[in-house]
């Protein structure tokens, strides 16, 4: 069920009213209810694959019993591997392997050896990396210690599931979500308000800024071969925003959808194109997974604590493993490499170490957003021969660019809303934050967005992008 669906617009309703109408102490029952909720919102994908999530909720479920029963070390050790190893099998099956037995067949096929790889036509499954993942932090966090160990099945089993981040995030860690469903979650307006208010931006982000980037976006890097350096520059400058106003648009809505219902989800993004390095980038986009990498991967391979050498090869270590995550693609690998690059660069000058000012901060933020721009090209061409090919065709083939005035109107309304908003809320410029926060403007502001949304956006339940990861 996609939250820009008619669907969903009635269905969270229903469940609102449902959860409070529950009294606040009946907390087993407002939990089952909002289980129930959750695999209904994820069944409406594909039925069958809610024996998925829930074969990962019993394998981390049970592996967290067998770590907190045994005092064997070497039993937990036992546990936490099985629940990484077969966790982790699931996604290669659904996500890699087809990948993995294509490259191989073309590398028999380099070396004369006509060797069938067999190939299974199994559709990815909607959010399998983000709940996988979750599940798995969860594991890891009962073997440190940091997270008891949950014996309720149903309330473990909400927490893997719940259904406002279950397909795209934030990707939650145990010790935040799972004591919120223990909680009496009464009603607050204020907090409703707000949350509501976070779904309005987000419904803004995807719909107006998101879907008309992306209608010229998917123009041009769809059919690189028709067209020129001109588009591929001005197709390389949307997909940033396409992709920032699409996945940060669904973190909000689903942060605001939770905050209705009484649940504090963290933050996923942090006006990341204000950043002044690639680094302070990756402490600004998609929090709930860069974190993750950094607790669950660098961190363990020695993090900052080894030799210089060692850090760079963790950083990229690290980076390659995200730019996998995102898909069985070399265009990810490539990207996340690119990424792990730049640090090592950043880290070997001492760049982002300390808080630029003037005409330093401006030129320090140029310089990142080209090249954070530049590592987009990757991420959205189809292939590496696309992204080369609009690589050098920026430079070498540029000519006017190919013209979709309608989607341009579209992009123009958007733009000034979102860089106004981000660059207040950047700088902290209390006088008009004051200003906003008047009774009058605040709704008229409202009113402005649900216009915005009803003349600019595209009503077509587009799909978010990250729902392929």
């Amino acid at each position: 069920m996609l939250f820009n669906s008619v669907a969903f617009l009635l269905f969270f309703p229903i469940v609102c009213l449902l959860y409070y109408a529950i009294p606040a102490n009946m907390l087993r029952a407002r939990n089952l209810l909002l289980l129930v909720a959750s695999y209904y919102f994820y069944m409406n994908w594909e039925p069958a694959y809610a024996l998925l999530i829930l074969t990962s909720t019993l394998i981390t479920y049970l592996a967290a019993l067998g770590i907190g029963y045994f005092k064997e070390q070497s039993k937990r050790k036992l546990c936490l591997v099985s629940s990484l190893v077969l966790n982790l099998s699931i996604l290669f099956l659904f996500k890699y392997y087809n990948f993995l037995a294509d490259n191989i067949a073309l590398l028999l096929k380099a070396t004369a050896l006509g060797i069938d790889i067999p190939k299974f036509g199994l559709l990815l499954p909607v959010g399998i990396s983000f709940y996988t993942f979750q599940a798995l932090g969860y594991s890891i966090d009962v073997y440190r210690g940091t997270t008891k160990v949950e014996r309720d099945f149903a309330t473990y089993a909400l927490f893997v599931s719940f259904f406002p981040q279950l397909v795209a995030g934030p990707i939650e860690r145990s010790n935040n979500l799972l004591p919120q469903f223990k909680e009496r979650h009464l009603f607050d307006y204020d907090s409703a308000f707000a949350g509501f208010k976070m779904m309005l931006w987000g419904y803004f982000m995807k719909l107006v800024l998101a879907d008309r980037c992306g209608m010229y976006v998917d123009i041009i890097f769809n059919n690189v071969d028709k067209h020129n350096g001109g588009s591929y520059l001005l197709a390389s400058m949307l997909f940033p925003f396409q992709i920032y106003g699409d996945f940060a648009g669904y973190s909000l809505i689903a942060i605001g959808a939770a905050r209705v219902l009484g649940f504090r989800l963290m933050e996923n993004f942090h006006r990341p194109y204000f950043a002044c390095s690639v680094g302070e980038f990756w402490h600004r986009w998609h929090i709930s997974l860069s974190t993750w990498f950094k607790d669950y991967v660098y961190i363990p391979l020695g993090g900052n604590r080894v030799g210089r050498m060692r850090q760079y090869f963790n950083l990229m270590v690290t980076f390659v493993v995200s730019g996998i995550w995102h898909g069985a693609n070399w265009t990810f690998l490539c990207w996340g490499g690119l990424h792990g690059l730049l640090l090592c660069i950043e880290k070997a000058l001492g760049i982002g170490r300390t808080k630029y000012v003037g005409v330093r901060r401006f030129c320090h933020w140029i310089v990142t957003f080209i090249l954070v721009c530049l590592a987009w090209i990757l991420f959205r061409a189809n292939n590496l021969q696309d992204a080369l090919t609009v690589i050098a065709g920026v430079f070498t083939n540029f000519a006017e660019p190919y013209h979709a005035l309608g989607t341009f109107i579209g992009i123009a309304a958007a733009m000034p809303i979102l860089v106004v908003k981000e660059y207040m809320d950047e700088f902290q410029l209390y006088p008009l934050r004051t200003l906003a926060n008047n009774w009058l403007i605040r709704n008229a502001g409202i009113a402005v967005l649900i216009t915005y949304i009803l003349l600019f956006g595209v009503l077509d339940s587009n799909q978010f992008i990250y729902f392929q990861f």
